[in-house]
């Protein structure tokens, strides 16, 4: 099993949400980050004002793919994302010893 971490644009949530489901992942975690890669945050100009913001508003989507899915999960959700400018995000992909479901004890890939 895998934990793939998918940091995108807040307008491209819905997007991958759905790329997503047409692959079978059925669970996910969304969280609502801020920070900053290449771009080094952003210039927005408010009633007249420059506004300089250090950390750039993305989303950032959790879930757990067997490992066979994990190149086709990844290729759905980058094609879903991109704009092909700075800023597009991330996609890291971690190792997970077990995953436990608690409400029945099942563990491993019946627990997905």
């Amino acid at each position: 099993m895998k934990k793939l971490e998918i940091i995108i644009r807040p307008s491209k949530l819905m997007a991958v949400k759905k790329a997503l489901e047409t692959l079978g992942v059925h669970g996910l975690s969304i969280s609502e980050i801020r920070g900053y890669g290449r771009q080094r945050g952003h210039k927005e100009v408010y009633r007249g004002a420059t506004l300089e913001s250090q950390f750039v508003p993305k989303v950032q989507i959790n879930t757990l793919v067997h490992d066979e899915a994990v190149q086709k999960v990844v290729d759905v959700a980058i094609e879903a994302a991109r704009t092909g400018e700075l800023g597009d995000g991330k996609i890291f992909i971690l190792p997970v010893e077990n995953v436990i479901r608690i409400r029945t004890g099942e563990s491993g890939n019946d627990a997905l």
